[in-house]
């Protein structure tokens, strides 16, 4: 009964899940949630991948798809995971070139989660004959996590901290 007491408290604050899920028609950080890590001692990975991300080309207006990679190490938050699939549909509409949708990711979820360590990476499906892969990433100021964000921006390659290149799913 106490666990369900306990649980009750921890969900009772969040917006999703109660009603008829509302996906928003423009770019929306805020509809990112985060919730109490319960391990903030421990290092462990998290990772999302969103199979289906759209976003819209700046010039042409044309759709344009990825997976999108979100690994990271949480500190005192984590990341809800609808409102993280809610906040990637956002980006539909938005008109922004690759490197920059990750980019806004990488510093969106920074800013909500102030992870140890946070990595986000786009594989863009080709257009004009070119796929586009781009690799944004941030550390909090702890030494370690310094040296992990160094070593994986220097040793970055496309499908190195994603999947094989030739798995589609």
């Amino acid at each position: 009964m106490a666990k369900k007491k306990t649980r009750a408290k921890e969900l009772k604050n969040f917006k999703l899940g109660s009603e008829k899920t509302q996906y928003p028609t423009t770019y929306a950080p805020e509809v990112l949630e985060a919730f109490d890590n319960k391990n903030p001692k421990a290092t462990a990975w998290t990772t999302f991948i969103c199979t289906e991300f759209t976003s819209l080309c700046p010039k042409t207006g044309q759709p344009d798809f990825a997976k999108i990679f979100v690994n990271y190490i949480a500190d005192k938050k984590m990341v809800e995971s609808k409102s993280m699939k809610l906040y990637l549909f956002s980006f539909r509409n938005h008109g922004d070139f690759h490197e920059d949708c990750i980019q806004t990711i990488c510093d969106d979820l920074f800013k909500l989660l102030k992870p140890k360590y946070i990595e986000v990476i786009g594989e863009f499906t080709p257009r004009g004959g070119i796929a586009i892969y781009p690799f944004a990433s941030r550390a909090s100021d702890d030494e370690l996590f310094h040296d992990l964000y160094r070593e994986r921006l220097l040793n970055y390659a496309p499908g190195k901290y994603s999947m094989e290149l030739g798995r589609v799913y």
